[in-house]
């Protein structure tokens, strides 16, 4: 279990970027692969493993593995945003439907509420609406196509600007693990994982 930070990529190796594999003993970074990937500005859990059947397993669309993000982005879902979702929601601009998802709204506030939480790229320009619309929440998808929770809520009007993956199955992120950090798993999150998988 590795907490994915943001600035990372998600790959055994990049001749630019660094990668998730930084983080580990230089004797495991060719046994270990990540399971599935995470956009370079997304953190939360990465599952890493040597099990290729696992992975293989945990990947597979016809499995329908959960996957649970946190996410805070300008926009308003609202009611008809969260009926899209549930039911499905053409992914933006790619002319391809989602599967029905889970979403739950936690609050929704304004820009200049979560101020510190915006990108610095963008704050300047965010920060000249500091009463925008801002929803936080919850967003439980059972596939993985790329970029898919972004382009989910670019779908109903909404930009992503904080993204972290919670849970994958029956496994959670560890919150005492620190962004960068890992631990291995106990037997019975491994258990849980290959629930999943049967």
């Amino acid at each position: 279990m590795f907490h994915k930070p943001k600035g990372c990529v998600t790959a055994r190796r990049d001749a630019v970027r660094p990668t998730v594999m930084d983080y580990f003993p230089e004797e495991w970074r060719d046994l270990l692969h990540p399971v599935g990937r995470l956009d370079i500005d997304t953190e939360g859990l990465l599952i890493l493993t040597d099990d290729g059947h696992l992975d293989n397993r945990l990947m597979q669309p016809k499995r329908h593995v959960e996957k649970c993000y946190f996410f805070m982005a300008v926009g308003d879902v609202g009611e008809e945003g969260a009926r899209r979702f549930r039911e499905g929601v053409e992914l933006y601009q790619q002319g391809v439907n989602s599967c029905p998802a889970v979403y739950e709204e936690l609050r929704r506030t304004t820009i200049a509420d979560v101020k510190d939480w915006l990108p610095e790229f963008r704050r300047s320009r965010y920060l000249k609406n500091p009463g925008g619309a801002v929803t936080v929440g919850r967003l439980t998808i059972t596939e993985g196509k790329k970029h898919q929770v972004k382009l989910m809520l670019k779908s109903v009007g909404c930009t992503i600007f904080y993204l972290k993956r919670e849970r994958v199955g029956g496994l959670t992120l560890d919150e005492s693990l620190a962004p960068g950090q890992w631990r291995e798993l106990t037997e019975a999150e491994l258990a849980a994982l290959c629930d999943e998988t049967l």
